[in-house]
This record gives structure tokens, C-alpha cells and sequence, in this order.
């Protein structure tokens, strides 16, 4: 039997940052992930799953030690961001509103998994096991006994689950969910342009669902298209010059001229577990909590979560405490649940409010978006909660 004193199952953005945070508490750590990140080579076109990293998330990176290597690779800084629907009637942000250089920045999955990963290499407390997986799980008064892919058992004090929407480690310690899927799917689409907009990220609102862009460096972005599944499914069998027509005849004209490199799709769906502790067990990122992708927050609500718990961890290791007391992990709970369900509401309400064709509700919305633009204190509200600020 092998022994740790806090095991995270889920090496990915998340788990690798709850990893890396942890470290300096000089308690001893297992990161159990199936599969490791391809490596990363400049001439790579980017990968179709990015995420927009709010400010505050990327001080979380700095204070990983991760973020200097994520940047040596690549991300994208953005400073403006746009929201309309009808032409004329939108919201703009921008950074320099706030004194800031950006909003976020726009980075792939996988460089900042790999950033964390090369920060987690430099400690000798901290063990990545990959590839590995849990198989079973058995909570006992010494936290849990862990039993591998691998073959191995191992007893963690703690264990943190953050392998993602579809939790093993969620399921085995038999925390229920509360889902239900949208009505939309979600299509990214990868293009390479001479005309896309470096710095800016827009969406606009259809009663069929929104269409994005995601600014990623001078000549290349991501698009993003919501629609229904059987829309979704008829414009993934396209080949990429057909998709790239089906585009310019539905998006906004200010693309300009591009090419379509790669594509995926998704159904979207929204989850949120019962708890977030159970005995040993704490809930992170996906595993907790999935959100409407819509404003991109998804990855910046694990970091939090992350945030939340270390700060707590921190504490008690400081103060000699048992890590995983019932009191410190329920006061994770009470911190970091209301505000994930809060942004869940909000998204869900954003969907609803624009996934229709009734004229006088696009009216209102419209209207709405206008008043947004000039609502001074409460705009500069919205954009600091929005950056973690």
C-alpha cells in the first residue's frame, strides 16, 4: 500500500494547477491523469479547444510558476470584446476603460496543461503518475483507499477530483448530479485569414443560437457556432471548403477572407453536483460544475475553485490542522458553490433571453444591450467580476 497526502485524479488544467499551488505546503501529492498532452512544436496550427483566461487567472498561472512557459509557447492577449446582435444596438469592453492591457488572453487546453506540467516538475514532493486511472475508491477513517488501472492501492488523506464532466472519482464516491442538456450543439471551427482582428473577440446573437470569434494571433482565430443538433451535424459532414462558404453566409462580413483548417462539435449540457465534499473527496472544476459556454468562463470557475480550496489548505497546513477536516472542506463548499451557480443562472438566462424570434423580445434585448453600452458604474462591474477582478 503506497501512501500520499493528497491525491488528485485529473492531471489537466485544472488538477495540474490545484497540484502546483499545493506544492510549496511541502505535502506530498499523486497526480493520477490516463493520457499526457502532446508536446508542442511552433508550426502546430492551434488546437480547437481554447479557453479565455481571465486576468485573474493568469496571476494563478505566475503563482504556479507556469505562466512564463505557457507564454513561451503561445497565447493570445485580447483587449476588446464585443456583444450585439442587431447592428448599432451592442456593448463594447475594453481594457484601457479599466486601466488595464487586456481583458484575457485566449491560450489552447493544452499549452497551459503543458505549463503546469513543466512547473510541476520541479517538485520533488509532487509525483505525476501518467499514465494511471482510478478504478475504485473506499473511504475509510484515514481518508481514502485508492485502487489504480495500474494495479496500485494507495491511501490519500485527501483526494481532489478534477477529471472532468464525466467524474470517475465523482462516481465512486456517489455524489449525485442535477443536469440537463440545451436544446443547442456547439461547433469550433479553426481559420486562417489576412484580415482577422488580432485583439478583439465578438459574438453576436441569433434565435438560432450565437456565432463567435476568438482572436488567436495575426492571421489565425476560432470560430464558434451554436445551433441546433441536426444543423450542427449537417455542418460537421462538410468538407472544410463548403463548411468555409456555409461561414461567410452566415457570419458577420467583418471575417473578410479565410480558410478553414479544422473543426469540431459538441453537445452542450449543464451539470452541477449535489456536493462538492464527501468525506475525503472534494469536487473541482468540471467534476463539480458544467456551464453554457457561452461567455467562456468555464475554465476561469475551476481556477477559482482551486484557488478557493488552496487558500484553505494553506491555512490549516500552517496552522497544523488536519487538511481534510469536515468543517474547512464544507467552508470550500459554502465558498465556491453559490458563485458557480450564480454564473450558471446568468448564462442560462442569456440563452433563454436570445434563443428566440419573438419580435418584441428582440426588441428588449436589443435595447438592452444598447442601455448596457452606456450604463458607466455598473458596465465597469460587469467587466471586473467578468476578469476576476
Amino acid at each position: 500500500m503506497e501512501h500520499c497526502d493528497i491525491a488528485i485524479i485529473g492531471g489537466g488544467m485544472v488538477g495540474a494547477l490545484a497540484a502546483a499551488l499545493l506544492a510549496p505546503t511541502g505535502l506530498s501529492i499523486r497526480v493520477i491523469e490516463a493520457k499526457a498532452p502532446a508536446a508542442f512544436s511552433p508550426e502546430q496550427a492551434p488546437d480547437l479547444r481554447v479557453s479565455a483566461i481571465s486576468a485573474t487567472s493568469v496571476r494563478l498561472l505566475q503563482q504556479a510558476g507556469a505562466w512564463e512557459a505557457v507564454v513561451a509557447m503561445r497565447a493570445w492577449p485580447y483587449r476588446r470584446l464585443e456583444a450585439c446582435e442587431w447592428q448599432g444596438f451592442s456593448t463594447h469592453f475594453e481594457a484601457q476603460e479599466l486601466d488595464c492591457e487586456y481583458l484575457g488572453y485566449m491560450v489552447e487546453n493544452r499549452i497551459i496543461q503543458l505549463g503546469l506540467w513543466q512547473a510541476l516538475a520541479r517538485w520533488h514532493n509532487v509525483v505525476l503518475d501518467c499514465p494511471n486511472g482510478l478504478t475504485g475508491l473506499t473511504q475509510n477513517e484515514s481518508g481514502a483507499e485508492l485502487s489504480l488501472a495500474g494495479g496500485q492501492r494507495l491511501q490519500a488523506r485527501l483526494v481532489l477530483a478534477c477529471d472532468g464532466a464525466e467524474s470517475r472519482t465523482r462516481q465512486l464516491a456517489g455524489i449525485g448530479v442535477t443536469a440537463w442538456d440545451y436544446a443547442q450543439h456547439c461547433m469550433l471551427i479553426g481559420i486562417e485569414g489576412d484580415g482577422l482582428e488580432s485583439d478583439t473577440t465578438w459574438q453576436q446573437f441569433f434565435p438560432s443560437g450565437p456565432r463567435a470569434f476568438l482572436p488567436m494571433g495575426l492571421r489565425q482565430g476560432s470560430l464558434v457556432w451554436y445551433d441546433q443538433k441536426a444543423r450542427i451535424t449537417e455542418l460537421a459532414a462538410l468538407d472544410n471548403e463548403a463548411l468555409a462558404r456555409q461561414v461567410a453566409a452566415h457570419f458577420p462580413a467583418r471575417l473578410g477572407n479565410f480558410t478553414v483548417l479544422s473543426k469540431g462539435h459538441f453537445p452542450l449540457r449543464r451539470r452541477h453536483a449535489n456536493d462538492y465534499v464527501k468525506g475525503a473527496v472534494v469536487l473541482l472544476g468540471d467534476a463539480a460544475h458544467t456551464i453554457n459556454p457561452l461567455a467562456g468562463q468555464g475554465v476561469n470557475l475551476g481556477f477559482k475553485d482551486v484557488a478557493a480550496l488552496g487558500e484553505l489548505i494553506h491555512q490549516g497546513v500552517e496552522a497544523g490542522l488536519d487538511i481534510a477536516a469536515a468543517e474547512r472542506l464544507q467552508r470550500y463548499q459554502r465558498r465556491r458553490r453559490p458563485d458557480n451557480l450564480l454564473m450558471q443562472s446568468a448564462m442560462d438566462l442569456c440563452y433563454h433571453t436570445f434563443s428566440n424570434d419573438l419580435f418584441p423580445l428582440k426588441l428588449l434585448r436589443n435595447l438592452g444591450l444598447k442601455a448596457a453600452e452606456h450604463s458607466g458604474p455598473l458596465k465597469t462591474r460587469v467587466m471586473k467580476y467578468a476578469m476576476g477582478l
